[in-house]
């Protein structure tokens, strides 16, 4: 990575723009905009916070992602979580409590992390730690779902606490969305786009692009459908090759090109509309932002780990803590050895160097 590239100062501008998208988005509600206002606020102490603590020697990103749960009530073709053991259908055990995610949020808070994306399996099924979040107003919470749990409580609740931001997961129309959801998934979504919509509420979608849906899904055609339907957030996630049989559906570097390249022809056609994509720009970005560069991952039993995509630990918060986990021997030896800025197929550079990533798990050089 070049010596001259600031990541901490490139992290506070990212953060920035963010902030000052989603403000914007919210301008039509007074109530997201009064919340987002005091949020802007609490994002520019945390800031400062995470440059503090940079100067200690300790890198703090402003992301991290929570799997709060095991189980999912769906089966999604290709699904990463599914095809690393991360979801099951069985009971989920030894996951983390209610009080040990609220430590975990309250001490993200205290050094500075000011996003913190709720993922599962399916978050809402894990409405004790939804509703811990939503009592952490200086925290925002895009809580990535697949839309088929939201009831009357989810909407009250989501009314009531506008950090808590439902992102939810589509493909593109009924018919590519329905084939790798499940028949009538679709249907569900919109139902509970336009409801949301209806009560003013902060919304996303996730989007999963693979070279079968890549130019259905970044169509001003279908972005006009979900921006008419209230959608403010949309996060264009590349597809990650799990299996050797769904390699054909991971983007190549053209596509790449082509991706960011639509996503910004979308940003100008849509002022109104915040779409990011993940991994987005690596080059820009010195490289893969996982390992606690940009942003880290914790599993559901308390595992520090890289990124979802790679599911490699060596450090368990419920002994360590968050601080604890930053300082991981894994996460610093990616970030010092090269790998994180490799080249690589598909969304996620160390599952794509997964074997060296074991290497380094293990101690031994790569």
């Amino acid at each position: 990575m070049e010596s001259n590239f600031n990541l901490q100062e490139h992290i506070s501008k990212g953060v920035e723009r963010i902030v000052a998208d989603t403000l914007k988005a919210t301008l039509r509600d007074p109530r997201e905009s009064a919340f987002m206002v005091k949020f802007a606020a609490a994002a520019n102490r945390a800031t400062k916070r995470r440059l503090e603590l940079e100067q200690e020697g300790l890198h703090v990103p402003s992301f991290l992602i929570a799997s709060i749960t095991s189980a999912c009530n769906l089966h999604c073709a290709g699904c990463y979580s599914r095809c690393n053991n991360a979801t099951l259908d069985a009971e989920p055990v030894k996951q983390l409590s209610t009080e040990e995610w609220k430590a975990i949020f309250r001490e993200a808070e205290s050094l500075g992390v000011s996003f913190i994306l709720l993922a599962g399996g399916e978050p809402l099924l894990r409405w004790d730690v939804i509703e811990a979040a939503g009592d952490m107003k200086n925290l925002l919470f895009p809580i990535f779902t697949n839309g088929t749990y939201m009831d009357d409580s989810t909407f009250a609740l989501l009314d009531k606490c506008r950090n808590l931001i439902p992102v939810m997961s589509i493909e593109g129309g009924r018919e590519i969305t329905d084939a790798r959801r499940g028949e009538g998934v679709y249907d569900r979504l919109i139902a509970a786009m336009d409801r949301l919509h209806g009560k003013n509420l902060l919304f996303g979608a996730s989007i999963t692009v693979t070279t079968e849906n890549i130019h259905e899904v970044t169509s001003p055609q279908f972005m006009k459908k979900l921006v008419e339907r209230g959608c403010k957030l949309v996060f264009f996630v590349e597809f990650v090759p799990v299996t050797e049989e769904a390699r054909h559906l991971a983007p190549d570097d053209p596509e790449r090109e082509y991706l960011l390249d639509a996503i910004q022809g979308l940003r100008e056609t849509f002022p109104e509309l915040m779409a990011l994509a993940f991994p987005g720009n690596e080059k820009a970005n010195g490289g893969c932002m996982a390992a606690g560069r940009g942003f880290f991952h914790i599993n559901s039993h308390g595992g520090a780990e890289p990124c979802p995509f790679s599911p490699y630990s060596d450090v368990n918060v419920r002994k360590l803590g968050v601080r604890g986990a930053l300082r991981s021997p894994l996460f610093m030896a990616l970030r010092e050895g090269g790998v994180l800025d490799n080249d690589h197929v598909g969304g996620c550079v160390l599952y794509e160097q997964r074997d060296k990533v074991e290497k380094l798990l293990a101690g031994e050089a790569v």
